[in-house]
This record gives C-alpha cells, sequence and structure tokens, in this order.
C-alpha cells in the first residue's frame, strides 16, 4: 500500500502541528488537571492535507478546486473515497476529523498539483513562528472572501490517516499514562524510602539526645562529687586555721598576760626608784640649802655673782621639789639637774671659800709688799745682775754638761697620774664594753654614736653651726637627753654611761688631731675651740683629753719614754707613738705627720676659749701650759727629726698667741732657740732629715727679721660667730 511508506512523513508533519508541539507537564497530577487537556480541542487537517491526500490517491489532480468547492469533481473514485472517509469518520469531537459543526471545518483547504506555489511553502513555514497559525491563516492561493460550504472526506486513504493518528494519539496516551504511573511509583518508593529515613534519623536523634541527657547528668554529678569534695578540704583547712588560730591567742593571751606582770614590776620598780630618788631629792635640797647658808660672807658684794648664782640653783632645785610635791616622782633627768646643781653649789663655795682666802690673802700682801717694795727697790738692780749672771753661767754650764735626757719629776708625776684616772675611768664601765647581753651592746652603740659623731660634724663652715654641736655635746654630758639617729639617747642608760661618754668623746677629740688636722691644719681651731669649751665646763673630759692625747703622743707631755729592760722592740715603738701592725711598723713621715697633728690640736687648745662660757677666771689650760711645754723642751736633748718638727708646728700655730701674752720673755725665749737649741738640732740630725730643721729655721729667722709673729691660717675670727 502507497500510504505505508508516507506514515512516517506524516507523523513528521503531524509532530510539527500545534498539536504535535504540545508539552507533558508532571505537575498536571499534583495539581488536579488532565494530562489530555490540550488535545480536547476538535482536530482539524493541515494546510498540507491536500498535498497528502493527492499523494495518496495515486492519481494527480488536474485542476486545483477547493474542498469546499460546491462544485462535485466528476472523477467517481474521489467522489466514492470522500463518501466512503465522510461516512467512516467519527462523531465524537475527539475522532473526527472534519466535522461540519468544528469552525477548522469551514476553513478552505486549497488542493494545488506540484509544483506547489511559493505561497503554500510560506504557509508551511508560518506554524513555526506563531502559536496558532493553522487557527488564523488560509493556506488557500486562491482568496476566497466568502468561505464555501465544506465537503466531507470520506474515502479510505482519509481514514486510515485518521486511524494512524488515533493509534499515535493512543500510543502516546498509554506512554503518558506509563510514565505517569512511574513516576507515580517512583515518588511513592522516593516518599516511603524519605519516611523511613526520618523514622531513623529521629531514632537518631532521640539517642542523640538521650545520650547527651545521660552525660550531663554524669557531669552534673561528678561536678556536685568535686564541690562536695573540694568543701570537705575547705571544711578541713577551716578546722585546721582555726585550730592555729587557738594556739596563736593562746600564745598572745600567755604574752600579754606576761607582758602584763612585766609592766606591773616595771610600774613596781618605778615606784620604789621614784621614791628612792625623791629621797634624794630631799637629802639633795638640805645639802644644797646648807650650801647656800655658807655664801653670805660678811661683805657680800664683793661676792653678788656668786651669790645670785647660789639663790638661782637653790631656785631650780625648790622647782624640782615642787613638781614632786603636787604626787609625781622625780624623774632621772630632774635627777641630774638637781645633782648638777648641788656640785656647780660646791664648786661656788669653794669658789667663794678660795676668793675670801684670796682676799685675806690679797690683804696680808699688800701689807707685807708696802714693806718690802723699799727693799725690792734696792735690790732690783742687784736682781737682774745676778739674773744675767745666772744665765750666762747656765748657758756655759749646759755646753759644758748638756742639757736633761728626761723631763722633770713633777711632769712625770703629773703625766702617771692623768694615765691613772684615764684608767681608772676606763675601768668603770668595763662591764659595759665586755657585755653579751644585746641590750647592753645597743646601750653602747647608741652611747658611742651620740658622743662620736658630734666630734665628726665640727668645722668651720659657721659658727651657728659650731654652737649646735656644742650644745649638743653639752647636753649628753650633763645628763639631757640628746637625739641621735632618730632616737632619745642619755647617760642615764647606763649607771656608768657618763664615765663612757666623756671617756669615748675625749678619745674621739685626740683621734680628730691625729687624722683630721694632720691632713687639714686649718681645721685645728673648730676643733680646739669646742673642745675647749668642753674642758672648761666639764674639766674631767679635759683631763682625759690629755691622758689620750699624752698617751698617743708622749711629747706632748714632753716626755722620751725611755727603753726598759725586757720591752720587746715593738711595744717600745708603740709605746713612743708608733703604729705597729702585722705588715710592720709605719713610715717616718706618716709618724710626723699624725705627731705634727695633735701637737697643732694642742696648741690651738691651749690658746683658744669657748666664747659662750658664762665662767670667769682663766681657761683650765691656757698659755701658761704652752709656756710650760716650750721651756721643758729646751731643757730637754733633741732628738732627730721629732724636736724640729714639733716646734715649727707648735710655734706656727701658738707663737703668735704667746708673743702677745709674754711679750720680752717669748723674745728671749726665740732667741735662745736661734742661738743655742738650734744649733743642738743641727747636730743630731742626719742629711736626709734637714726638711724639718729647715722650715724651722726659716721660721725663726723670719721673725727675728720682722720683729712679729704672723696669726696661724685659719684662725676664728669674730665675725666667724655671727655666721
Amino acid at each position: 500500500m502507497p500510504a505505508e511508506s508516507l506514515r512516517w512523513e506524516t507523523l513528521d508533519a503531524l509532530k510539527n502541528s500545534p498539536k504535535g508541539k504540545l508539552k507533558y507537564n508532571p505537575d498536571w497530577l499534583e495539581k488536579g488537571e488532565d494530562i489530555l487537556s490540550g488535545c480536547s480541542e476538535t482536530p482539524s487537517l493541515s494546510p498540507l492535507s491536500g498535498l497528502i491526500l493527492k499523494r495518496l490517491s495515486g492519481r494527480p489532480l488536474q485542476k486545483t478546486r477547493s474542498l469546499s468547492s460546491p462544485t462535485r469533481d466528476t472523477s467517481p473514485g474521489l467522489s466514492e473515497e470522500g463518501a466512503a472517509l465522510s461516512s467512516s469518520l467519527p462523531t465524537s469531537p475527539h475522532q473526527a476529523l472534519l466535522s461540519p459543526a468544528s469552525p477548522r471545518a469551514t476553513s478552505p483547504l486549497t488542493l494545488s498539483s506540484p509544483p506547489l506555489p511559493a505561497g503554500s511553502q510560506q504557509a508551511d513555514d508560518k506554524p513555526e513562528e506563531e502559536d496558532e497559525p493553522a487557527e488564523e491563516a488560509d493556506l488557500s492561493p486562491v482568496a476566497n472572501p466568502t468561505p464555501p460550504p465544506a465537503i466531507s472526506l470520506m474515502s479510505p486513504k482519509a481514514t486510515q490517516v485518521a486511524g494512524f493518528i488515533r493509534i499515535c494519539e493512543e500510543k502516546h496516551r498509554a506512554k503518558a499514562k506509563a510514565e505517569l504511573n512511574r513516576r507515580v511509583e517512583l515518588q511513592e518508593r522516593l516518599v516511603a524510602t524519605v519516611a523511613g529515613l526520618e523514622s531513623e534519623q529521629l531514632k537518631r536523634f532521640e539517642e542523640l539526645a538521650e545520650l547527651k541527657q545521660r552525660q550531663e547528668f554524669q557531669s552534673m554529678r561528678d561536678m556536685l562529687d568535686k564541690e562536695a569534695q573540694e568543701s570537705l578540704g575547705r571544711q578541713e583547712k577551716l578546722k585546721e586555721e582555726h585550730q592555729k588560730r587557738i594556739k596563736i591567742l593562746n600564745l598572745r593571751l600567755r604574752e600579754a598576760e606576761q607582758q602584763r606582770m612585766r609592766e606591773a614590776e616595771a610600774e613596781r620598780q618605778r615606784q620604789a626608784d621614784g621614791r628612792e630618788r625623791l629621797r634624794a631629792l630631799n637629802a639633795v635640797q638640805e645639802e644644797v640649802l646648807q650650801l647656800h647658808q655658807l655664801l653670805e660672807p660678811a661683805n657680800a658684794l664683793d661676792h653678788a655673782a656668786i651669790i645670785t648664782r647660789g639663790n638661782q640653783l637653790c631656785s631650780q632645785v625648790s622647782e624640782v621639789v615642787r613638781t614632786t610635791a603636787e604626787g609625781e616622782f622625780p624623774s632621772v633627768e630632774d635627777m641630774a639637774l638637781v645633782e648638777r646643781a648641788l656640785e656647780e653649789m660646791r664648786s661656788l663655795v669653794r669658789e667663794l671659800q678660795q676668793q675670801v682666802a684670796q682676799e685675806q690673802e690679797r690683804v696680808r700682801r699688800e701689807q707685807q709688799q708696802e714693806e718690802e717694795r723699799l727693799k725690792q727697790a734696792e735690790e732690783q738692780a742687784r736682781q737682774e745682775q745676778e739674773k744675767k749672771n745666772a744665765a750666762a753661767a747656765a748657758r756655759e754650764k749646759a755646753k759644758k754638761q748638756g742639757l736633761q735626757a728626761s723631763a722633770e719629776e713633777s711632769t712625770l708625776r703629773w703625766f702617771k697620774e692623768l694615765q691613772e684616772a684615764a684608767n681608772q675611768c676606763a675601768q668603770s664601765f668595763e662591764d659595759l664594753n665586755t657585755t653579751k647581753d644585746m641590750q647592753k651592746k645597743k646601750v653602747r652603740m647608741e652611747l658611742q654614736k651620740a658622743a662620736t659623731i658630734p666630734v665628726s660634724q665640727i668645722s668651720s663652715v659657721s659658727g651657728s653651726k659650731l654652737k649646735e654641736v656644742f650644745e649638743k655635746i653639752d647636753k649628753l654630758l650633763s645628763g639631757r637627753p640628746v637625739v641621735s639617729g632618730g632616737k632619745s639617747v642619755s647617760t642615764s642608760l647606763h649607771p656608768h654611761g657618763l664615765e663612757f661618754v666623756s671617756y669615748k668623746l675625749a678619745e674621739k677629740f685626740v683621734k680628730q688631731g691625729e687624722e683630721e688636722v694632720a691632713s687639714h691644719h686649718e681645721a685645728a681651731f673648730p676643733i680646739a675651740v669646742v673642745a675647749s669649751g668642753v674642758w672648761e665646763l666639764h674639766p674631767r673630759v679635759g683631763d682625759l683629753i690629755l691622758a689620750h692625747l699624752h698617751k698617743k703622743c708622749p711629747y706632748a707631755v714632753p716626755y722620751y719614754p725611755p727603753m726598759k729592760d725586757g720591752t720587746s722592740i715593738e711595744d717600745y715603738q708603740r709605746i713612743l707613738g708608733y703604729r705597729v701592725e702585722d705588715s710592720g711598723v709605719e713610715a717616718q713621715d706618716s709618724f710626723l705627720k699624725r705627731m705634727s697633728g695633735m701637737i697643732r690640736l694642742y696648741a690651738a687648745i691651749i690658746q683658744l676659749r669657748w666664747p659662750y662660757t658664762n665662767k670667769s677666771g682663766p681657761s683650765p689650760h691656757g698659755l701658761n701650759h704652752g709656756w710650760r711645754w716650750l721651756a721643758q723642751m729646751l731643757n730637754m736633748e733633741p732628738l732627730a727629726d721629732i724636736t724640729a718638727t714639733l716646734l715649727f708646728d707648735f710655734l706656727e700655730v701658738c707663737g703668735h698667741a704667746l708673743l702677745k701674752q709674754y711679750q720680752g720673755q717669748f723674745w728671749k725665749l726665740i732667741f735662745l732657740i736661734k742661738d743655742d737649741y738650734f744649733p743642738r738640732i743641727e747636730a743630731v740630725t742626719s742629711t736626709g732629715q734637714m726638711g724639718s730643721v729647715m722650715r724651722l729655721k726659716q721660721f725663726l729667722e723670719n721673725a727675728l727679721r720682722t720683729k712679729q709673729i704672723h696669726p696661724p691660717k685659719g684662725q676664728l675670727v669674730s665675725s666667724f660667730w655671727r655666721t
């Protein structure tokens, strides 16, 4: 059959038709729509149906006719095929290809013989560009404004084509339904799979939640157990701390009780000491009043100053007694004050007695002088001649016999008395030096600092600073408390505190001369003026200063210690003033420097006096002792290097003051040194020791040439005390 070969072309034509371009939507089932709703329209023939029918007929058409033309073809074959096709077409809209009731049946169908006109090709291409070209375009090449009535094509070929179309549609519908069923089944399996996965996942989630809950419960239990253990540990620690605190409180209670007992004992001791001091105060007042009665001589006007001072001392003691009358015990400072007042009262009585005796002696001497004045006038000339003769004889004798090898007996006795007094003072506080009690050691250190530090602070910066240092030393020696190192220190801290302080203070003064003055000669004057003031108010300190000076520098006596039998060389060198250590004896230059410093300090002390002293009369150790020292030196054989050095230092510091005091007599002494004593010095001096000899010679020559001795450098002037 010829139609079999053209069915695939027919199917391609149907596929390219608007119905064949319908698309399947997988969401139709879910939306409740019909899958074939796009095929519910009435099918109609394509504009190319004429060509298909022409080829199916096997007979070429001679004329082009419209299928809808009212003129019938005379060809019996075509008429029969058309009738058969019309009778075989179904009446249903889904089965009929051409129906008079369908709007598409009224559209003209033009059959033309090949070749097809150009308009027919354009009509074949136009359905691909427009959505519904078959419903609106007329593919007939002959324009016919009035459509002819439709004719039914009932030919077998048309019926066969319609059958093929229905078969194809059924296949597509069956294929779509199978695909739909497959997809529905796939969707159901997917839903079942997802539901199973969700169920398993829910189980896993519940298991994980249960695991987390168990873990949280276990961690909470562990935390509670840990907190319980920590709480038990804290309780144990608190219990231990509580026990420790109880022990500490018990110790503190015992200590407080012991402290209370010590304070009670101290209070009892204080009461006992206070009563003892009160008895001593009454005894001191009684003695002061008795001594005051002795201060009333017949001629009171001549001793008004002593009597006034005695009244002041009585008032001081009465003031202390008045404070004790109010129910208080006298303090240690009060007792020291009244004891000093008693000592001063005794000294006033002695001074008054001495003045009275001196007055009596003066009156007696005046009477004797009046009687002897004439005799002295007669004998004066004779005595002058005798002195000259005696001096000449003495010089001649000295040249023949030589000078003394040692000091005079009185000088040696004085030297030994000072050393014994210093040794007794040192023995009085021996227990303080050798004690192992920490409290006593602390007291010893504080007293030593209070005594030595002020001496180290002496300088020539200003007079006010020097006065502060002196007042601090005076307060310490007077028994009053002073501040040292931020602490209050007093000699009353120890029964022998005053002896200890006096000894250490004197030792420090001499050490300053040995070190400070030896290096800086001008430092001798501020140190000496303070030492002189302390010496005047506290004579015992002055004696200790002399003892320390004589021990370290025996030439200040002057005294040349001889070497005794059994004495080693080192010990004898120490006696001479040398420093002997393990490394050996110190050099001669260092020895002379130290001796020079101590002699300069001694020369400054004998010519200076504290300017703020209230005492009248001569200095306790004045220029007369300087004259004595110089005379003793000239009466002894000179020593190499030492004698020249000490004479030069002494005369340079003290020569101006001695010249003012003794004038012509001092010049005689200078001439004696220049003419008689200096050749002896040169005779015992070697060539390498001529330095000190030349300095002494130059000093003597300058003094004799200028007829004066200049004041020493560094001497304190009156303007110094106003700074």
